[in-house]
């Protein structure tokens, strides 16, 4: 008769032994739980701090810009904007980088406003597309992807090209917004867009200005190049080192290197000393999080203007 006894006992043991576990594992769960939301939070939180502060770093970059250079007659990359800023606190670590876009070539002044292609800016991009071993019906292309008709020119293709891809799309007609957009046009391919950017801004160094002038002291060396004909891997070699040695401070003073005499002065309206237009890098990181802020800002009046913002 004790047997039932002992069997309920038993019974009765394990079930509290099996509910104390499970009590245990809900516990341990909820323990858990709290330590991931708290987590989460924190992570959002310090994701937050670091948005603030990339952001705030690039505000701070561009007037940074605005009081720096408002006075000065020219810009060269041996100026302290040229050099990255670094803050450090207890909350975080903030990196603020500047580069001229100024030294670039503002692709979407390949076409004048009445539809046709403006002389310098397309010498330029045939020349520097040979040292980038481009071909020269991509300038067609990109020409008929910004200008407001749909009439197709020689190396060209307008929407009814575009319709046939899949997904389909249409050209354009207007003004690149950014960089990003060029892969879309005929003839360039994400890897030849890659090899294209860092020659090219989609953005004039003046607001309203037709064509932008492109700044000798901060131009890379494919690109001075590319600015005439008589102008080879000897010579920009040599404008690159007297820049780093003493920056133009007049376009004049181009003249000042060796053989470049009748180029400078088939040069005057088309390049320039002073540059007007920047790219800020803002990174930043707040314990495990980090922000990245990318801005493009026109140094223009009292007040800095910004023409792009990307976070990521």
């Amino acid at each position: 008769m004790r047997r039932p006894l002992n069997n309920e006992s038993g019974f009765a043991l394990i079930m509290t032994l099996v509910v104390t576990a499970l009590m245990v594992a809900v516990v341990v769960e909820m323990v858990h739980q709290v330590y991931v939301d708290t987590s989460l939070s924190r992570g959002f939180r310090d994701g937050q701090q670091a948005s603030i502060l990339a952001g705030s770093g690039a505000e701070g970059g561009a007037q940074l810009l605005q009081r720096g250079l408002s006075d000065r007659s020219y810009t060269s990359l041996t100026d302290p904007w040229a050099k990255p800023v670094r803050l450090d606190s207890e909350t975080g670590s903030l990196e603020i980088t500047f580069s001229e876009e100024s030294g670039k070539v503002n692709i979407n002044a390949l076409v004048q406003p009445n539809g046709e292609f403006e002389p310098f800016t397309l010498g330029v991009l045939k020349r520097l597309g040979e040292r980038l071993q481009l071909s020269d019906e991509i300038w067609g292309a990109v020409a008929d992807w910004i200008d407001s008709n749909d009439l197709p020119r020689s190396g060209g293709v307008e929407s009814p090209y575009y319709r046939t891809i899949k997904p389909p799309y249409n050209a354009s007609n207007a003004k690149l917004m950014t960089l990003s957009e060029i892969s879309l046009i005929k003839g360039i391919t994400p890897e030849l867009a890659v090899k294209m950017r860092p020659f090219l801004t989609t953005f004039s160094d003046q607001p309203g200005s037709p064509l932008s002038t492109i700044n000798i002291n901060t131009a890379p060396k494919e690109i001075i190049e590319a600015l005439d004909d008589r102008i080879d891997e000897r010579m920009a070699e040599r404008i690159i080192e007297e820049r780093g040695l003493q920056p133009f401070k007049s376009t004049a003073e181009l003249s000042r290197v060796p053989g470049l005499d009748t180029v400078a002065i088939g040069l005057v309206g088309k390049i320039s000393v002073k540059g007007n237009l920047f790219k800020i890098r803002a990174i930043s990181k707040v314990k495990d999080s980090g922000r990245t802020v990318e801005a493009i800002v026109r140094l223009s009046g009292s007040a800095p203007e910004f023409l792009a913002w990307q976070e990521y």
